[in-house]
């Protein structure tokens, strides 16, 4: 009996084993000189000349690149409902307000027009989010928030190492946030990382994950510790650990496969799928990203969702809208993100699958809609 096909998973080899062995070894685990070279080596690879600070989460990044601002109590930022509740949650632990935006039906990026909709004189901010690591139509997000003097905080969490035009995610932009979890294009176990050419953004993040603590970010690379310090903004324990940082630098060398690979699944569903009429795809470049998830949309969402399960097959709905749950619903519909809600199916798709699998993938698609 074939075994079940799973929609993501970690890549993780001999490299990343050995290095985090090291780590052990020389029994310094919390942040330190692993988490300075993994953030240069994040600076280079992007050929930027923004400050990386790396943390333990994408979601802490989202939140110290909030704080950093002093975004909150009274406060609103504009960020779309189709995207993880980490986007929202990030938002509203600051005390600011998340408000929901619809998105564009083909990219399901923010649709800007609708955001202008809902600037009030409390928003502060806009959260793009590069939903399914697509962020080509940044250029409009940035002349909108240039014409609402607003801060722009991207939500790249599934964009590392794609492109928009011919510049990498990172290169240019006010404040970029990565997300290095477990099923990210590069994982590091868990971890995230803010970029910014913002010096006082840069130095209250850096302070932000080590509970405020000021310059303590030099003390830890050089294995030392402040003992007599100043305290001046509300700080969190979000640092990034050597253990992390170990994992990071040895997937940062895979890069290269790892786009390689994810962008020829994409190819492959692609070419296998658009021939039924039930299934329609994102209007992406797919040789501009590198594929963190793959989502289609289509017909008769559920029922093809039940017999890829039954057919040993994970699937995913990525996401379900913020603006429908509990804690963040909204008294406005957002008609596209409610549409395409009931449409979105997201393929299995990381460095691991095998053709042999994502053939299974494809023909259970197919004997569904064909019989």
């Amino acid at each position: 009996m074939p075994g079940k096909i799973r929609l993501s998973k970690s890549s993780i080899g001999e490299a990343e084993q050995k290095a985090v062995a090291e780590v052990l070894q020389k029994e310094f685990l919390g942040m330190g000189e692993e988490v300075r070279l993994f953030e240069e080596e994040i600076k280079a690879y992007l050929q930027t000349d923004k400050e990386v600070v790396c943390v333990n989460t994408g979601t802490s990044a989202l939140h110290l690149a909030l704080a950093s601002l002093d975004i909150g109590e009274g406060d609103e930022v504009l960020v779309p409902s189709l995207t993880y509740v980490a986007s929202f949650q990030a938002i509203s632990a600051t005390g600011a307000t998340p408000v929901a935006v619809d998105v564009k039906e083909d990219t399901l990026f923010i649709d800007v027009e609708d955001a202008k909709a809902r600037v009030t004189e409390k928003t502060k901010a806009i959260m793009p989010v590069h939903y399914a690591s697509n962020a080509s139509q940044m250029d409009e997000v940035y002349t909108f928030a240039k014409a609402y003097n607003l801060r722009v905080i991207e939500d790249a969490a599934q964009a590392f190492g794609c492109t928009r035009g011919d510049r990498l995610v990172g290169q240019d932009g006010d404040i970029i946030c990565f997300s290095f979890d477990g099923i990210k294009n590069i994982t590091s176990g868990e971890g995230g990382a803010i970029l910014s050419s913002d010096q006082e953004v840069v130095q209250r993040a850096q302070d932000g994950r080590l509970l405020g603590v000021e310059k303590d970010t030099q003390k830890r690379f050089a294995g030392q510790r402040s003992w007599d310090f100043d305290v001046s903004h509300q700080g969190f324990r979000y640092h990034m650990s050597n253990i992390m940082a170990a994992i990071g630098r040895e997937q940062l060398k895979r890069v290269g496969d790892f786009a390689q690979k994810r962008r020829a699944i994409a190819k492959c569903y692609l070419d296998e799928l658009r021939s039924l009429d039930e299934v329609d795809f994102l209007a992406f470049d797919f040789e501009k990203i590198i594929p963190h998830i793959f989502v289609i949309k289509a017909k008769n969402r559920d029922e093809l969702r039940e017999h890829l399960l039954a057919n040993d097959i994970e699937c995913g709905v990525h996401y379900k809208p913020n603006h429908l749950l509990s804690k963040y619903k909204t008294s406005y519909a957002l008609p596209v993100t409610e549409k395409v809600y009931e449409e979105i199916l997201t393929l299995p798709c990381h460095f691991d699958l095998t053709q042999e699998e994502q053939s299974r993938v494809i023909e259970a698609v197919k004997e569904f809609y064909r019989g």
